[in-house]
């Protein structure tokens, strides 16, 4: 491939910023060690570009100031935000200025294409895609509507349900449904979906807004918990299965890597799990049958083109019993060089190296395609 300016947008308005924040750190020293120049552009809390300079450094330092000291998952994020401060790109983070939220920053004029390290609302949802494309801009990863599907987990369902993918039993709730008829509310997951159960956010990712909720004096403050995140909410059977994961990567011709198997001491795989080092394994390729493991790569293929994605995804399943699930489809995944996306391809013989370039050919590729019929 020849030598690119390739810009990565990373931090933005999410509970997810942190890990963000992480993940382009990665992306960005791979892709220099390459050859590739790097322009890298930040979005802070409040939507503001942070442009020039090194707006990773200076994100990741405001992000540690920032946090608040009773934030149970304050001691992750944090380390999320020094490993991505700890990447020296030989710039100073005294140089980097702020441009106002919206319109685009001069410096994405001249980029030969843009990856995005995004994770959550207004990055993994649409939104900045949506910008991209006004501006013509070639972009790694799904488009607006891949994007939009896959962020919301309810939406997502629908159209599994709807492509005839077996997804765990839920019911979609509403903050507002909750706040006005709480007790009936209460009775219909007792009734529906019972106990124990998982209660999220239906637009966050990482596990930001879960409570696992094991019994129905435990629903109020689940769904209050899940109500802070958005207004859409979700509540699901609690699927006492094994955690089986599998990359996609492609356009037209979506292929997948061997899928891995995650193992963790707690009762679900929760933020600090995620993202604290050793709390979780994966184990790849999973030890699973041989049959089974072509059945998911199958479903995960299904799940990929269901939603119309495209560049990548990471697509979770619930193995119960000998029932295979889909959980969900995770369209910018976690994507440090030890994230489960970047290891199940590594396994699978593409190192993380080649994986960057190889995102990068499916976006030039996707955006002459989008050119030529328009």
């Amino acid at each position: 491939m020849p030598r690119l300016r390739v810009g990565v947008v990373f931090g933005g308005r999410s509970g997810e910023h942190e890990v963000s924040l992480a993940s382009a750190a990665s992306v960005i020293a791979a892709l220099e060690r390459r050859g590739h120049t790097v322009v890298p552009i930040g979005i802070a809390r409040d939507g503001r570009w942070v442009v020039g300079g090194d707006p990773l450094r200076a994100l990741a330092a405001e992000a540690r100031v920032a946090l608040p000291s009773d934030d149970a998952a304050g001691e992750v994020k944090k380390a999320l935000a020094d490993r991505a401060e700890a990447v020296d790109s030989g710039a100073t983070a005294s140089l980097a200025r702020t441009e106002p939220a919206g319109g685009l920053p001069a410096e994405l004029r001249h980029l030969d294409v843009i990856v995005v390290m995004l994770h959550g609302p207004y990055g993994e949802d649409g939104t900045i895609q949506g910008l991209f494309e006004l501006a013509d801009l070639p972009y790694v990863g799904a488009g607006v509507l891949a994007s939009a599907v896959g962020m919301d987990k309810a939406t997502m369902k629908a159209v599994f349900q709807a492509h005839g993918l077996p997804v765990v039993e839920h019911l979609v709730v509403t903050r507002h449904e909750w706040r006005t008829a709480p007790d009936r509310l209460a009775r219909r997951v007792a009734e529906t979906i019972g106990f124990p159960c998982f209660v999220k956010p239906s637009n966050l990712g990482s596990s930001v807004g879960i409570s696992h909720v094991r019994d129905a004096g435990a629903l109020p403050k689940a769904l209050d918990e899940a109500a802070r995140h958005g207004q859409k909410l979700l509540v699901e059977r609690a699927v006492r299965g094994r955690e089986i994961e599998v990359s996609v990567l492609g356009n037209d011709e979506p292929v997948t890597s061997l899928p891995g198997e995650i193992t963790y001491p707690g009762d679900f795989y929760d933020y600090a799990t995620k993202y604290t080092e050793g709390r979780a394994r994966l184990t790849v390729p999973a030890p699973i049958p041989p049959e089974t493991s072509r059945r998911i790569r199958e479903l995960a293929i299904a799940a990929y083109r269901a939603i119309d994605c495209a560049g990548m995804a990471r697509v979770d399943f619930f193995l119960d019993g000998d029932r295979i699930l889909v959980n969900e489809i995770n369209t910018i995944p976690g994507f440090t060089a030890t994230s489960g996306y970047a290891r199940m391809w590594e396994a699978s013989g593409l190192g993380y190296g080649e994986l960057l370039e190889r995102l990068i050919e499916l976006a030039l590729e996707r955006h002459r395609e989008k050119g030529s019929w328009q």
